[in-house]
């Protein structure tokens, strides 16, 4: 199996594609921290003489919020209560707010940019089987004394770990690019996680790379999908051009039907964005974390019972 995967590795790395790819992210990021360094310098950071003041109006904001919203929904409940605890205890720490822009604060910015390495990953992901029927290599991959589930799964690992690469591509080089153009906070930086009812400090680069695992759920579903459809279909453009319609429209549709029904936390996209239960509010009231993992393997089991059922089934034409 180790083979198999290495195999493949090495059958991906060395396409022109993929070394393109990686040298588009390689350019996005620098490009997007040239743009970000362009515009802190024409907006500098305020003065945080007076953060005391701003935190307890903030707080007077969400008790007020609380008071009035979080009777009747259960998901604003939590998420005033976590965000009250969290800034009184800013103030009996005495933890200003982070203002001015460091290399942590850029690579929390370069989380928008995740959303092209899922990019990347479903164009790889889209042609890891269809691919090998148009060039006709299909064959020499099923003469071997492997089952057709082993060489599958090989492929799919494959995957996994090059989406796995274009997310440490992203983070580490958002670390360096941003050390060098806005350098390491003056002070030690925490983050403020309010877990099993209190408030602690986490390690920032722990939690920032927590967060980009979290915010690349959706990526990992909607690749697992056109691995699908490249495994049934062997069309590669079809794989690549439904995937990317969802990526890209998947979560404002969600966000629209949650709004008038129920019914919508049972959809895909309502359930990939992981972070909102540490830092936001899920769509629909009554959603947990466990609920939207389960979700999310439901989604997972279907891909995979699909993709392997018919992929073992189907004829290989001469």
């Amino acid at each position: 199996m180790g083979n198999l995967i290495l195999n493949e590795w090495i059958k991906v790395i060395r396409r022109k594609a993929t070394l393109c790819m990686i040298g588009i992210m390689i350019l996005f990021v620098i490009g997007f921290g040239v743009l970000t360094k362009f515009m802190d310098s024409q907006t500098p950071a305020p003065e945080n003489n007076n953060w005391k003041q701003t935190i307890e109006k903030q707080l007077e904001n969400d008790r007020s919020s609380l008071e009035q919203t979080g009777a009747n929904n259960a998901n604003l409940k939590m998420y005033y209560e976590r965000q009250i605890a969290i800034k009184e205890y800013q103030l009996k720490q005495e933890i200003p707010p982070q203002n001015e822009m460091h290399m942590w604060t850029f690579v929390e910015d370069s989380q928008a940019l995740i959303t092209f390495a899922g990019l990347f990953t479903i164009i790889i992901a889209a042609g890891s089987v269809s691919s090998e029927f148009s060039w006709g290599t299909i064959k020499l991959l099923l003469i071997r004394p492997l089952s057709r589930s082993k060489i599958l799964l090989s492929k799919y690992v494959t995957i996994l770990l090059y989406g796995l690469f274009f997310l440490t591509i992203l983070f580490v080089l958002s670390a360096i690019v941003g050390f060098l153009l806005f350098g390491a906070p003056a002070d030690t930086v925490t983050y403020l996680a309010f877990a099993n009812g209190e408030v602690v400090e986490r390690n920032m680069a722990i939690h920032l790379a927590a967060q980009y695992l979290l915010s690349s759920a959706d990526v990992l579903l909607i690749a697992t999908m056109a691995f699908m459809i490249s495994a049934i279909f062997r069309i590669s453009s079809l794989a690549i051009g439904l995937s990317l319609f969802l990526l890209f429209t998947g979560n404002t549709a969600t966000m629209l039907l949650a709004s008038k029904f129920e019914w919508t936390k049972y959809l895909l996209f309502a359930n990939t964005n992981l972070t909102v239960y540490f830092d936001g509010v899920p769509p629909v009231d009554g959603m947990t974390l466990s609920f939207s993992i389960i979700v999310l393997i439901v989604y997972l089991a279907i891909f995979h019972t699909l993709a392997f059922a018919l992929f073992n089934k189907r004829d290989i034409a001469a």
